[in-house]
């Protein structure tokens, strides 16, 4: 039909130009945060171009969903600004005739937001905390320079070598300065070498002092010792939040614990909101072609917003265990779709608000 292959050709124009524009704004942030991430230690300088894929590419469920919403509702604010719409509903076709149209365009896209939420945000978690982890194993022994202090990767020591040894992996006068689970330490030693057992890498020191300060009981305590080991690259302390991020759905109903089932409510969220935000770019736009379409992008921008606050918020609340995963899923999108049916309706009926009112007082009075 002539009706349904004009508007998918311009919802697809409409939604190609969004996603480049999206993806380009979204690249340049991103770029800025990974570098400002290299500069800090957190990454290798080297592998900048490669998080920053793997983040884009985490990230593309949210931009592909808010691309397809914003083409949408321009694509009808312009058939409303030229006054195509009219001539559409004026041969008796109405604003819910397009809801067809808009779905066989968005299925693929929507079956494409589905896997990207539930299957390659977690693997592109997985890969940048590999990345992470690897260059912070050996992040520490990379900072030890002769003669200059340096902070280690996690941030919570300090070192000083003063190196005049021939080998690489050996230095004199070293300094340590930590502070591990509430003990500020500070270790000094004449001698000092680095020894490899299995992937974990030590820095073994001869000869020297360690200092333990607990300011909570006022205490000071003075070991002097002939060989002391220090490790080098923490392994880091991963929170069950993260490792929810970077986990396969299948695997967290293998353990439904409240912030796995949180992790699968955003998921599942993220593809039953591109859904209804596809139903919701078809009621909400309405342009007087005196006032322009300003305020229907306006409304769209803030109501994709304030969906997806919700979206996290809903997992939040799992996660606490304040909601079930199903229960939190049907208290939130559930509303939203009825909410939008109800657009959809009064946008069908051609209603303004003070008809509305009379029409539901009207409805009010005869069921009374």
């Amino acid at each position: 039909m002539l009706f349904h292959s004009t508007f998918r050709a311009e919802l697809s124009r409409y939604f190609w130009a969004t996603l480049v524009v999206l993806v380009s704004i979204v690249m340049t942030v991103l770029l800025i945060r990974t570098l400002g991430q290299a500069s800090r230690g957190n990454i290798d300088p080297k592998e900048v171009t490669l998080v920053l894929g793997y983040t884009v590419l985490g990230n593309m469920h949210t931009i592909i969903t808010m691309s397809l919403y914003i083409a949408s509702v321009a694509t009808l604010s312009r058939m409303y600004a030229d006054s195509e719409m009219v001539i559409w509903q004026s041969s008796g076709r109405s604003s819910v005739g397009l809801v067809k149209p808009a779905l066989v365009f968005a299925a693929p896209v929507l079956v494409v937001v589905a896997s990207l939420a539930l299957v390659v945000w977690p693997w592109t978690n997985a890969q940048t905390r590999e990345i992470r982890d690897r260059y912070e194993k050996r992040g520490d022994l990379e900072r030890i320079k002769p003669g200059e202090f340096q902070e280690s990767a996690s941030g919570n020591r300090v070192f000083f070598i003063d190196k005049d040894s021939p080998s690489d992996l050996e230095g004199t006068h070293i300094f340590i300065a930590a502070q591990e689970k509430g003990l500020q330490t500070i270790t000094s030693a004449r001698t000092g070498r680095v020894e490899l057992k299995g992937e974990d890498r030590y820095l073994v020191l001869n000869n020297g002092q360690r200092i333990e300060i607990n300011p909570l009981k006022n205490e000071i305590k003075v070991i002097e010792f002939k060989e002391h080991g220090a490790k080098l690259g923490e392994s880091a302390i991963e929170l069950s939040e993260t490792e929810a991020q970077a986990t396969q759905p299948w695997n967290l109903l293998k353990n439904p614990i409240p912030v796995n089932m949180g992790e699968l409510t955003w998921r599942i969220g993220l593809a039953l909101g591109a859904f209804n935000l596809v139903l919701l770019g078809i009621a909400i736009p309405y342009v007087n072609p005196r006032t322009g379409r300003t305020g229907s992008l306006v409304m769209a921008m803030l109501t994709f917003f304030i969906y997806y606050n919700l979206i996290n918020v809903s997992r939040n609340a799992v996660a606490s265990g304040q909601w079930n995963l199903w229960g939190m899923l049907v208290l939130l999108h559930v509303p939203v779709f009825l909410l939008v049916l109800f657009g959809l309706w009064w946008r069908n009926e051609q209603l303004g608000v003070l008809q509305l009112l009379q029409k539901l007082v009207f409805f009010k009075r005869g069921a009374a």
